[in-house]
C-alpha cells in the first residue's frame, strides 16, 4: 500500500507576540494611527522575522524584517495610513509574523530566508481591529446633561483605495487649487505685460 505524501508539519512560533492575536487601531482615522507590536525571542538561537499585511497599501512597518537576537524583543511600528472609515463596514484585514532560525554565522537575512524550506517556516496572524473612541457624556456648570455633539466624518483630501478601485477620485485641496491659480496668474501676467 503506496503511503500519500503530506506536507511537512509547520513548527510552532518561536517568537512571542504582544499583543499575540489582535493589533487594534483607534481612530479617528484621518490622520496616522500607530499601533506597536513586541517580537520577544526566548530561544538561544537567532531568529529572522518578516511581517506582512493583507493591505499593504494601507500600512507601513517599520522593520517589516529583521532578526531577533537570543533573548532580545524587538519592536515593530505598524503605521495605518489615514482613510475614509466606514464602520458598516467589516473590516478584513490581516498581519502575518514569519519566522526562521538563522544559522550562528548568518550575515544576510535574505541569504536565510532563500534558503528556508517550507518545514523551517514559523508563522503567526494578527487580526486588525478599528475602533472609534467612544465621547464621554459631559455636563455643564449647572450640572445638566449636554448631548453629544454629532461626529463629523473627516474625509481626507487624497481619495481612499476603494475609491480608487471604484474609479472615483477625491476633490483637489483648496491649497492645490489657489496655488494653480497664482501660477497661472503669473504667467499670464509676464505674457500680456
Amino acid at each position: 500500500m503506496a503511503s500519500a505524501s503530506r506536507a511537512p508539519e509547520k513548527l510552532p512560533q518561536i517568537l512571542v507576540l504582544n499583543p499575540p492575536k489582535v493589533l487594534k487601531f483607534k481612530g479617528p482615522f484621518t490622520t496616522v494611527v500607530t499601533r506597536r507590536l513586541k517580537l520577544r525571542n526566548p530561544s538561544e538561537k537567532k531568529v529572522c522575522f518578516k511581517v506582512k499585511s493583507t493591505n499593504p497599501y494601507c500600512y507601513c512597518v517599520r522593520p517589516s524584517s529583521g532578526v531577533v537576537e537570543p533573548g532580545s524583543t524587538v519592536t515593530v511600528t505598524a503605521m495605518l495610513q489615514p482613510f475614509s472609515y466606514d464602520p458598516s463596514q467589516e473590516v478584513k484585514h490581516k498581519f502575518l509574523v514569519q519566522a526562521v532560525f538563522a544559522p550562528p554565522d548568518a550575515s544576510d537575512p535574505g541569504a536565510v530566508w532563500k534558503r528556508a524550506s517550507p518545514g523551517e517556516l514559523m508563522d503567526s496572524k494578527l487580526r486588525c481591529v478599528f475602533e472609534i473612541p467612544e465621547e464621554n457624556d459631559k455636563q455643564d456648570a449647572g450640572g445638566l446633561r449636554l448631548r453629544k455633539a454629532a461626529r463629523r466624518r473627516h474625509k481626507p483630501w487624497f481619495a481612499s483605495a476603494a475609491a480608487l478601485k471604484r474609479g472615483r477620485a477625491a476633490p483637489l485641496p483648496v491649497a492645490l487649487l489657489v496655488i494653480g491659480a497664482v501660477f497661472v496668474g503669473f504667467f499670464l501676467g509676464k505674457f500680456i505685460l
